[in-house]
């Protein structure tokens, strides 16, 4: 998987009124559910973890290859043998309407990880995940939000 260092700043903006359907569903709610890290057909689901938003790995390209595939690049070898599918890869954001702050990110694709990162939901809908080493060591990567099909009888 490669939801490349899970750096992140997220902005969801929906079609007529995106601002007042996020202010509805409540602080941070617009960002939870399915988005592609554009990165080996990633993909993350954000979702709540008590008063935060966390986010898990859902799938992957090399995962649909091989679903057993484990957390090889960890530096820390006693977490190599965690399954991928599930793993827990960004913890601890708060805030919202439009960014939220918190950490700790990780990228399984790398073995990296962050301590502290920013997700800003943008305008045009995209989530923009920025996770922070120190204050000059950042990376960004923009999600996009997965849109579910809706099944016709």
């Amino acid at each position: 998987m490669a939801p490349a260092l899970m750096l992140a700043a997220a902005a969801v903006a929906f079609a007529g009124g995106g601002t007042a359907f996020a202010a509805l569903q409540g602080n941070g709610a617009s960002i939870i559910g399915l988005w592609s890290t554009g990165s080996q057909g990633g993909r993350v689901e954000l979702y709540r973890c008590g008063a935060a938003i966390c986010g898990k790995v859902d799938d992957a390209a090399p995962l649909r290859a091989k679903p057993d595939q484990r957390d090889v690049k960890n530096p820390d070898r006693k977490l190599r043998d965690r399954r991928l599918k599930g793993l827990v890869v960004l913890q601890g954001f708060e805030g919202g309407p439009k960014e939220w702050k918190g950490g700790p990110l990780y990228d399984p694709e790398t073995g990296e990880g962050a301590a502290n990162g920013t997700l800003t939901l943008r305008a045009d809908g995209k989530l923009e995940v920025k996770g922070c080493k120190a204050a000059i060591f950042c990376r960004t990567k923009i999600w996009t939000r997965v849109r579910s099909r809706t099944l016709v009888d």
